[in-house]
């Protein structure tokens, strides 16, 4: 009975795709539970002059000393203000339960909630409710704040909170390990430069995650390594990513699987111009579209950056399966675009069962330039080139006019009829219970 019990949750809970580039290398998250923490010490800002309605820079980091080396750091439910950026480093065992709403106050830049160097941590919310409130409506400039970045922070989670509304970027992970990112909800301005997670480290899983924004929606930069981002919902974003890659890139097993992307510019963005270095073992698979512009974008000629110089970024075993939906106009801008590096073709790249059409019109068109599969097959698949002799050629298009069989996939019932603009404040939002059509979080989400 307990057998078919434990096979049921793994049929319903599916801990890696059969086809993912790697495995983690290991166990990510905090090694010590909430409960151990506490039995230390808990240290309720409110004990340390902490009101709300007021800036509660000195209660938290009076907080963080007294618990850094084992214990919990609360912000208990209420409203809070924040006009000096707090900077919480070293420290071992500890945790930061974001309950209440933290607004930003002032214009300075930085990173509003800054965490590095420290081991065994985790921030979270016990109800589901804590937040970021960064109003980023009145300050959207350069120099403007982050909303949070942890930067050499390792075996540590972030869950169960939202982040609202950054000036800047929402939440970058910098030379990170072994960490986990999931339950959360991010919430940005229609504007480019407000990604939602950015990360460059290794061993991380990331999961359950929404983000509206009009740039990243979770990307991967260099250097990283064993990646496994999954059940992503990208709502009036930019979409997934990886990039902008430049000199010396340094990228391998990475893993994208059921994301769910509606009226965003991409389902998918490789993006770099010029440069050097390597991104290999990747996987890209059950992603779902809706009312995209572009759906799978591999550019190495990317236009909104500089060229650096370099023959280009070498793409390598580069896996595309599973994808279903439709785009926004594939006579405009069709679903497969592949234009790798001519001084670095692409190698190894494979598509299968891509299954996409358009929205308005009867046609679309693939377009593949300097890009190889490895799969022999006597057509060449899409519009890649097979063959051992990787040189490079100029863009191919290829215009089809009938509809893939079996490229109508399900809505989200959580889908936003518009995006949030500019000019007003962004509500905080609940918790999805749902990130990917028919997909459980896997972590019961606070407060449901």
């Amino acid at each position: 009975m307990l057998a078919n019990v434990f096979t049921a949750l793994l049929a319903a809970y599916p801990l890696f795709s059969t086809a993912q580039s790697t495995n983690l290398a290991g166990k990510v998250g905090p090694l010590t539970s909430i409960a151990a923490k506490k039995a230390v010490k808990t240290c309720d800002i409110t004990a340390y002059g902490g009101k709300a309605g007021s800036d509660i820079f000195a209660a938290i980091t009076s907080a963080f000393a007294a618990c850094k080396t084992g214990g919990v750091v609360v912000i208990p439910s209420g409203q809070y203000n924040l006009a000096t950026w707090v900077s919480l480093s070293g420290g071992k065992a500890w945790a930061l339960q974001l309950d209440g709403i933290i607004t930003r106050t002032v214009t300075a830049g930085g990173n509003m909630i800054f965490i590095q160097h420290t081991t065994d941590f985790e921030m979270f919310s016990s109800t589901g409710e804590g937040a970021v409130q960064g109003l980023g409506y009145h300050l959207h400039k350069s120099g403007a704040p982050r909303l949070l970045r942890f930067y050499q922070v390792t075996h540590f989670s972030a869950h169960h909170f939202a982040l609202v509304d950054a000036p800047a970027f929402q939440f970058s992970m910098d030379t990170c390990d072994s960490g986990e990112v999931y339950n959360m909800a991010i919430r940005g301005g229609y504007s480019g430069g407000l990604d939602g997670i950015d990360v460059w480290s290794t061993n991380m899983w990331i999961h359950d995650v929404m983000v509206t924004n009009k740039d990243e929606c979770v990307t991967v930069n260099s250097p990283a390594k064993n990646i496994l981002v999954e059940n992503i919902y990208c709502s009036w974003s930019g979409g997934c990513g990886m990039g902008s890659f430049g000199t010396d890139t340094n990228v391998s097993d990475i893993t994208y699987k059921n994301v769910y992307t509606v009226h965003s510019n991409n389902m998918l963005l490789i993006k770099s111009n010029g440069g050097s270095g390597t991104v290999s073992n990747a996987v890209f698979e059950n992603f779902i579209g809706h009312a995209n512009a572009y759906s799978l974008d591999i550019d190495q000629y990317w236009s909104s950056m500089d060229t650096i110089a370099g023959n280009g970024v070498q793409l390598n075993n580069i896996v595309i399966s599973n994808w279903t939906g439709t785009e926004a106009n594939g006579a405009q801008r069709g679903p497969i675009k592949i234009a790798c590096a001519d001084g670095a073709p692409c190698t190894g790249v494979d598509l299968e069962d891509f299954n996409m059409w358009t929205e308005t019109g009867s046609s679309q068109w693939y377009s593949c330039r300097s890009a190889y599969t490895s799969k022999a097959r006597p057509v060449p698949l899409y519009c890649l080139k097979g063959g051992s002799t990787y040189t490079s050629y100029a863009a191919t298009t290829t215009t089809v006019k009938n509809a893939p069989a079996g490229y109508m996939a399900r809505t989200m019932a959580a889908d936003l009829t518009k995006h949030f603009g500019t000019t007003a404040s962004i509500p905080v939002p609940a918790l999805p219970t749902m990130y990917f059509p028919g997909m459980k979080p896997y972590s019961k989400v606070a407060g449901t």
